[in-house]
């Protein structure tokens, strides 16, 4: 499988493209937005694509084209406004869902926020109130995603840690705002490319003791 990955160049995605280069089944395409990040890819023997989310549809449909599934694990970074969090978190990822669509690929995975799908509710995770703007912006990312027409699988990933990958998690619509390894969010990417039962699923990740094909075969 040809997968694209937006958002290749952070810190889910490097661990997501390199898992995948080691897969037999799956050939990564790094999407990134400058051409000096294109070397630490192509050493790994990674092809990459130039595409900016601020830019066209056009653009990202293009890097696309031959793909057979999308990952969405761009980010604006913590570091940055309001406005920046809205043009990459909501219109980068719609951009991305639209392009999809005129690239004719189906298949889209969609890396969002641990509970944001109870944004408007009163009992949210209290995480969002100090992240007002980033949990709107996934919140209807995601909206947009699950009416898009797509093949879509949205994780949530609880409190993203650099520890090592346990392969074990725990899967579910509402979970409590817990920890989670970014080895082990790329490897729940990876399951879910080749779990169909996870197409038209949303639902929270953090670390657990179920394994992580075995937890994906319980939505």
């Amino acid at each position: 499988m040809n997968v694209i990955i937006i958002g290749a160049n952070g810190q889910i995605g490097q661990r997501l493209v390199r898992k995948l280069k080691e897969s037999s089944l799956h050939n990564p395409i790094a999407m990134i937005r400058k051409e000096e990040q294109m070397d630490k890819f192509e050493e790994q023997g990674v092809k990459t694509a130039l595409g900016d989310l601020e830019g066209s549809i056009d653009n990202i449909a293009n890097v696309a084209k031959d793909a057979d599934a999308v990952v969405f694990t761009a980010g604006s970074g913590g570091h940055t406004g309001a406005d920046k969090t809205m043009l990459i978190d909501l219109d980068g990822a719609i951009k991305s869902m639209k392009a999809a669509k005129q690239a004719g690929v189906k298949r889209f995975i969609m890396v969002s926020g641990i509970g944001v799908h109870r944004w408007h509710d009163k009992n949210h995770l209290e995480w969002m109130d100090n992240s007002p703007v980033y949990s709107a912006a996934k919140y209807y990312a995601d909206v947009w995603l699950e009416r898009s027409g797509l093949d879509y699988t949205i994780i949530r990933p609880g409190d993203l840690t650099n520890d090592p990958g346990t392969g074990k998690v725990k899967v579910a619509d509402n979970l409590n705002h817990e920890q989670i390894s970014r080895e082990d969010v790329a490897s729940a990417i990876i399951a879910s490319l080749e779990t169909d039962q996870t197409i038209g699923k949303a639902f929270d990740l953090v670390g657990g003791v179920t394994p992580i094909e075995e937890a994906l075969r319980t939505l």
